[in-house]
């Protein structure tokens, strides 16, 4: 006999009263566990500010003055070199610590990631960070730009996120063209700024000012734009 197929509902009353575990934070009021996107014009800085984070929440040191939840952080650094990553680590700190991983090369999304990316956390529960730089990386050549596949593939990035309660931040492009919303500049279809939890502009001010702008907009934190 089959089972019924009913909605499982919470009525309010019950809800407003069930203690429920707060929402991780790994950056205080910044960076929730979930799944984000950080997208700027090419070499804006994205991928050091990338690194500069894997390290400093390995290292547990404040960002921007918000605490973090100090734990391992892995950084899929696929558009770079060992070299290059070993070359920028040596100008942003002088003490790298052992909780911060990287890899140059990963397998792409549907083929292999996401078993790899669950192993690793397996391998390091303590795991607070997984950044993916860049999300074009993971998707292979010859990827069919659509809005079913943009929220397929970011879903199944989310659900490894949430399953875990870890922060999963992808880097990825703004278009050239400019908008009254910078976040309508995210490349890629709705499905991108639909599916993920924040999203993360950084624009720099003037070419070769060495200032720019981040633009945080999110579910669970309060829009604010930062100068760094």
């Amino acid at each position: 006999m089959k089972k019924e197929n009913r909605l499982l509902t919470i009525d309010g009353e019950t809800l407003m009263s069930q203690p429920l575990t707060p929402l991780n934070f790994v950056v205080d009021t910044l960076l929730s566990q979930g799944l984000h996107i950080l997208a700027g014009s090419p070499k804006v800085g994205k991928s050091w500010l990338a690194l500069w984070l894997a390290v400093t929440v390995a290292k547990g040191d404040p960002v921007w003055g918000m605490g973090v939840k100090q734990g391992t952080t892995l950084y899929l650094c696929l558009e770079d070199s060992t070299l290059r990553i070993q070359n920028r680590l040596f100008e942003i700190t002088d003490d790298a610590p052992a909780s911060v991983h990287f890899t140059t090369n990963s397998n792409t999304l549907g083929k292999g990631l996401e078993e790899q990316l669950r192993a690793f956390l397996s391998e390091h529960p303590d795991t607070v960070l997984v950044i993916i730089d860049t999300l074009q990386m993971i998707r292979g050549a010859g990827y069919d730009n659509t809005y079913a596949n943009d929220y397929r593939d970011l879903s199944a990035l989310k659900r490894i996120a949430d399953t875990h309660g870890i922060a999963i931040l992808l880097i990825h492009h703004l278009r050239k063209e400019l908008a009254d919303d910078v976040f309508s500049r995210i490349s890629g279809t709705t499905a991108i700024s639909g599916a993920v939890d924040s999203s993360f502009t950084l624009i720099e001010d003037k070419r070769g000012s060495g200032k720019a702008t981040l633009s945080c907009i999110g579910r669970d934190i309060e829009y604010r734009e930062l100068t760094l």
